[in-house]
Formats: C-alpha cells, sequence, structure tokens
C-alpha cells in the first residue's frame, strides 16, 4: 500500500544523538583523542574566564567546533554556526544536545578571539604531541623540516608606501581599479594598510608576488606526526631562522637528523644545527656560489639517503591543510592569529594520523 506523505513531529521524543553517529565513524576517536589532550588545559581554561558574571560558550566546545571548520573545510564562522544547527554529527561532535541552542556567529567570533589571544591552541597543540608521544607514536632521533607561503587576507591595493597615511580614493564602487605598473614596491618602503605584519613574498622567480606569512613544520619521521609549528613574517630568511628556533625546542639531548630541501643549504643553518648535535641531512645545492654547505663525509652515509627520501613526507600537512584545512588563505589579521588558526591546522592533522595509526 502507498505510504502517505504526511509530516507529523511526535510531542515526546527519547532519540538521542549519540545513536545517529555510527559506531565506526572517524569522528568518534579523534573527539575523544582532543577530549583527553584537553584534560590538561583545565588550568588555563579557568585562568581566562571571571569567576562571576554570565555563562559564556564553553572553550571546550568552541575547540571542537573549530576542529570541525578544519576537517571539513567549513569557510566562515557563520556557515559552521549555520551547519551546527541542523547537522546532527556536529552537534554531537561539539557537545550539544538536539534541544541546546547554537550561538549566533559574532558571538562565535568574540569567544574564539578570546582563545586565539590567549595562545589555547598553542598550548593544545602541545597536549596534543604529548599524548601522541605517550602511545609510543613520536621517533626521538629523525625529523625533517619545511616551511610554506600562507595568502594573508589583505588586498594588494591595500599595499601603499609607509608614510602615505591617506583615506583610499572613494569612488568606483568595492573593486575600484588601481594601476602598479612602474611603480617601485618593497617590503622596507611600502606595508599592508589593514593587516601590516603581512609582507609581499612570492614562491620562486617568475612567479607573482603576493602578500604572505609563512608557515614552518617540524616532522618527525616515523609517522609523519608535526612535533612543531609555528607561523612567522614572510621574510628572506625566515624559513630557516624559525626552523633552527623549532629544532632547539626538541626535548632531549641525543643525537639527532634532520632532513631538508636545498633551500636549508648555508653555512647558517648547517652550523646550527651541529651546535645542537643534530646532523643536517640537507639536500646539497651545488649549484649555489661556494658550494654546498655539507661534504661527502654528511652525504655519504645510508642514512642521509633515508633522510632524503622521507623528508618529503613534510609536505603532506601543507597540501592536506590547503585543501582541506584553513592555510591556503587566512581569513584572521595578523600574526598571532594566523600562528593560532596554523597550528589548529597542523592539530587537525596529527589527529588524523593518530586515528589512521589507531587502526
Amino acid at each position: 500500500m502507498r505510504g502517505v506523505d504526511v509530516f507529523q513531529e511526535s510531542l515526546f521524543t527519547t532519540v538521542q544523538l549519540e545513536s545517529f553517529v555510527p559506531e565506526n565513524h572517524p569522528l568518534r576517536p579523534i573527539k575523544a583523542l582532543l577530549n583527553e589532550a584537553m584534560k590538561n588545559l583545565n588550568w588555563l581554561f579557568s585562568s581566562i574566564y571571571c569567576n562571576t558574571g554570565r555563562e559564556s560558550i564553553p572553550p571546550e566546545r568552541l575547540i571542537r567546533a573549530q576542529l570541525l571548520q578544519v576537517l571539513y573545510s567549513i569557510r566562515s564562522e557563520r556557515q559552521l554556526v549555520e551547519q551546527i544547527n541542523y547537522n546532527l554529527l556536529y552537534r554531537w561532535f561539539v557537545g550539544l544536545t538536539i534541544d541546546d541552542p547554537v550561538w549566533d556567529h559574532s558571538t562565535f567570533s568574540i569567544n574564539r578571539d578570546r582563545l586565539l589571544e590567549n595562545d589555547v591552541i598553542t598550548e593544545l597543540f602541545e597536549e596534543v604531541v604529548n599524548l601522541a608521544r605517550k602511545q609510543k607514536l613520536l621517533s626521538d632521533e629523525h625529523f625533517s623540516v619545511d616551511g610554506t607561503l600562507i595568502q594573508a587576507w589583505a588586498s594588494q591595493k591595500s599595499y601603499r608606501r609607509k608614510d602615505d597615511d591617506s583615506e583610499p580614493p572613494v569612488g568606483g564602487g568595492r573593486n575600484r581599479e588601481a594601476n602598479f605598473h612602474g611603480e617601485k614596491r618593497s617590503n622596507a618602503t611600502h606595508e599592508s594598510k589593514t593587516d601590516g605584519d603581512a609582507m609581499m613574498a612570492k614562491k620562486g622567480p617568475g612567479k607573482e608576488a603576493k602578500l604572505s606569512y609563512m608557515g614552518h613544520t617540524v616532522m618527525e619521521n616515523r609517522n609523519g606526526l608535526i612535533v612543531k609549528a609555528a607561523a612567522s613574517q614572510a621574510t628572506g630568511k625566515a624559513e630557516r631562522e624559525v626552523a633552527a628556533d623549532l629544532l632547539a625546542e626538541l626535548p632531549g639531548m641525543k643525537k639527532r637528523t634532520v632532513g631538508a630541501d636545498k633551500n636549508y643549504d648555508t653555512a647558517g643553518f648547517v652550523r646550527d644545527c651541529r651546535a645542537m648535535n643534530i646532523t643536517p641531512h640537507v639536500a646539497r645545492n651545488d649549484n649555489r656560489i661556494g658550494g654546498s654547505a655539507i661534504d661527502g663525509r654528511t652525504s655519504r652515509h645510508a642514512g642521509y639517503v633515508i633522510s632524503q627520501q622521507t623528508r618529503k613526507r613534510v609536505e603532506e600537512p601543507f597540501g592536506w591543510g590547503k585543501t582541506v584545512g584553513l592555510i591556503r588563505q587566512m581569513k584572521v589579521r595578523g600574526l598571532s592569529k594566523v600562528n593560532s588558526v596554523f597550528m589548529l591546522t597542523m592539530i587537525g592533522w596529527n589527529l588524523t594520523r593518530m586515528r589512521a595509526l589507531q587502526g
């Protein structure tokens, strides 16, 4: 018999959100790992909230919601809040019941900024890495480093002379014409008037220059997990300088190796690595003036070849972060916020890898 197309809800229901999420859904282990990492951050959550006043959005729910934005390529807070409102899977992951009201997107953004400004994401990243270390998923001897350009949330038209304090010309609509032909522009004389920390940079000779930041990672070579991450301004030396600073933060003093591409084949980076008891397995750039900074005493070993093969995996988190995550182009301004979003994306990568490694 043909069914009747009538929509009529029951007055009462006993269905729980838990029953809508399959037992083998990949978000289940990710949520468990994230909750385990956040247990050690209660002291930090308590320090950034007052003991009196109206209750705000719980920071744990804010973090879960932001991680959803990374894992499901949700482009804005407005769209995120909209989807949490009607997506039962998202409600379950964030920690809302089916009857709980969802926050306004502007309220969510204000509370999100509080977390970004208090380095909560930085502390969470360290807790996720410590959790991976407890599960014996990390190598403590062999690492790889790399950096990538991240497009800033700033228009080329905002890039004007530093001494130009005038208002932009009116007229021409929101996207008025601008002609930079013949004008010499550099980071020494110009800056973005909407994001002062962004700098003009390009991927290589002949490529288009864009207002950008740089993201840096240190990957352990066993399972491809990111153990250190940071964002910086896109200067010419940032890739090597930040990599050396991140390597210096690695725990322990035992002898280690680090793989890297030809951009790291400089006397300064090689010297810094050896001062930290780290053998630099960088790709040799024999075409540079003066030749490569490393010689056959390093490159003749079988371990050097293995490092050069494995270090290419350090590109995978960048590719994942730019296609799935949030780092193809930033939606925040200022180096501190960019750093938090970059590290949040690397947290998403680590949790996804840890879930896969758990089988």
